[in-house]
């Protein structure tokens, strides 16, 4: 999960090591349905609508809040959530209310921080960093990804990997 444009369908095909698997657009906010994949058979990864910007009427945009909180309130088989953040962005409104849905829900979450080629080592860094303590995330919970260099892409999926196993 997460905010439109921080590169979910792209964060996918690396973890999946496929190019197409899931669509990627140049536009923000083309996913508008749950995408559901069933990786090897042994787990599902879901593609859920992103958050904030999307060319969409308020109506539509509602929608996809509805079908994220629902998803994650109701889901009992959900071993966990892959929580991505952009670098580049400070927290949003939007992201601080997802911090606290997850929270609530108490479910395991990793915070994938995409875009990592974006930005210098120094900078992005020191980005995670803000962006781990404006969200009250540990350490341990936040890899620094990037799908197109593959940075970070070994260690996420050994995160889930270790979360699936805990599950």
């Amino acid at each position: 999960m997460g905010r439109s444009n921080v590169g979910k369908s792209s964060l996918i095909n690396a973890l999946i090591g496929r190019k197409a698997l899931a669509h990627t657009s140049k536009t923000p906010g083309k996913t508008r349905t749950a995408n559901v994949y069933n990786i090897e058979d042994r787990f599902y990864l879901v593609d859920l609508p992103g958050y904030g910007y999307a060319r969409a009427s308020k109506s539509e945009r509602h929608g996809f809040q509805s079908l994220v909180q629902a998803y994650l309130s109701t889901r009992q088989e959900l071993a966990g959530v892959v929580w991505l953040l952009d670098v580049r962005r400070d927290p949003s409104a939007e992201d601080r209310a997802a911090a606290e849905l997850l929270s609530e829900r108490g479910l395991p979450v990793l915070a994938a921080i995409t875009k990592a080629d974006k930005l210098g080592s120094g900078r992005r860094a020191e980005q995670a960093r803000a962006i781990s303590a404006a969200l009250e995330l540990e350490e341990d919970q936040c890899i620094v990804t990037s799908a197109r260099t593959r940075d970070g892409i070994q260690e996420l999926g050994d995160a889930i990997d270790a979360l699936l196993a805990a599950g």
